[in-house]
Protein backbone atom coordinates (compact mmCIF):
# COMPACT_ATOMS: atom_id res chain seq x y z
CA UNK A 1 0.00 0.00 0.00
CA UNK A 2 1.37 3.41 -0.99
CA UNK A 3 0.92 6.44 1.25
CA UNK A 4 1.10 10.11 0.36
CA UNK A 5 2.33 12.31 3.19
CA UNK A 6 1.39 15.94 3.70
CA UNK A 7 3.99 17.41 6.01
CA UNK A 8 4.86 20.54 7.95
CA UNK A 9 8.52 21.45 8.31
CA UNK A 10 10.02 23.96 10.68
CA UNK A 11 13.35 25.65 10.10
CA UNK A 12 15.57 25.01 13.11
CA UNK A 13 17.44 28.27 12.50
CA UNK A 14 14.62 30.81 12.14
CA UNK A 15 11.23 29.12 12.75
CA UNK A 16 10.06 29.39 9.11
CA UNK A 17 7.38 26.84 8.19
CA UNK A 18 7.00 24.88 4.96
CA UNK A 19 4.17 22.60 3.80
CA UNK A 20 4.60 19.92 1.15
CA UNK A 21 3.63 16.40 0.16
CA UNK A 22 5.60 13.30 -0.79
CA UNK A 23 5.52 9.52 -0.89
CA UNK A 24 8.82 9.18 1.03
CA UNK A 25 8.96 11.51 4.02
CA UNK A 26 12.46 10.57 5.17
CA UNK A 27 13.93 11.01 1.68
CA UNK A 28 12.10 14.31 1.17
CA UNK A 29 13.37 15.73 4.48
CA UNK A 30 16.90 14.74 3.44
CA UNK A 31 16.40 16.57 0.12
CA UNK A 32 15.22 19.72 1.94
CA UNK A 33 18.20 19.57 4.30
CA UNK A 34 20.66 18.98 1.45
CA UNK A 35 19.45 22.13 -0.32
CA UNK A 36 17.76 20.39 -3.26
CA UNK A 37 14.63 22.56 -2.96
CA UNK A 38 15.22 26.21 -3.89
CA UNK A 39 12.40 27.56 -1.72
CA UNK A 40 13.66 25.86 1.44
CA UNK A 41 17.42 25.94 0.84
CA UNK A 42 18.11 29.29 2.59
CA UNK A 43 16.38 28.18 5.80
CA UNK A 44 18.15 24.88 6.44
CA UNK A 45 18.19 22.74 8.52
CA UNK A 46 14.58 21.56 8.76
CA UNK A 47 12.67 19.19 11.00
CA UNK A 48 9.28 17.55 10.52
CA UNK A 49 6.85 18.75 13.17
CA UNK A 50 3.61 17.33 11.72
CA UNK A 51 2.45 14.99 8.98
CA UNK A 52 -0.69 13.31 7.71
CA UNK A 53 -0.92 10.18 5.56
CA UNK A 54 -3.36 9.74 2.66
CA UNK A 55 -4.07 6.71 0.50
CA UNK A 56 -4.94 8.83 -2.52
CA UNK A 57 -2.53 11.26 -4.20
CA UNK A 58 -5.29 13.70 -5.17
CA UNK A 59 -6.42 13.87 -1.53
CA UNK A 60 -2.86 14.68 -0.44
CA UNK A 61 -2.47 17.37 -3.12
CA UNK A 62 -5.79 18.94 -2.17
CA UNK A 63 -4.86 18.90 1.53
CA UNK A 64 -1.45 20.47 0.82
CA UNK A 65 -3.07 23.20 -1.27
CA UNK A 66 -5.63 23.90 1.48
CA UNK A 67 -3.00 24.06 4.25
CA UNK A 68 -1.14 26.69 2.21
CA UNK A 69 -4.16 29.02 2.32
CA UNK A 70 -4.68 31.50 5.16
CA UNK A 71 -7.47 29.41 6.64
CA UNK A 72 -5.40 26.22 6.30
CA UNK A 73 -2.36 27.86 7.90
CA UNK A 74 -4.47 28.85 10.90
CA UNK A 75 -5.82 25.30 11.15
CA UNK A 76 -2.40 23.65 11.03
CA UNK A 77 -1.02 26.08 13.64
CA UNK A 78 -3.93 25.21 15.93
CA UNK A 79 -3.25 21.53 15.26
CA UNK A 80 0.30 21.89 16.60
CA UNK A 81 -0.55 24.53 19.19
CA UNK A 82 0.90 22.58 22.11
CA UNK A 83 4.19 22.07 20.23
CA UNK A 84 4.57 25.83 19.71
CA UNK A 85 3.49 26.58 23.28
CA UNK A 86 6.01 24.12 24.74
CA UNK A 87 8.76 25.39 22.46
CA UNK A 88 8.10 29.01 23.39
CA UNK A 89 8.06 28.31 27.12
CA UNK A 90 11.06 25.97 27.19
CA UNK A 91 13.55 28.72 26.28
Amino acid sequence: MKYYYVYLLESIENDNLYIGYTTDLVKRLREHNNGLNTSTKPYRPWRVIYYEACLNEDDAKRREKYLKTNQGARLIKRRVKEYFYFKKNSN
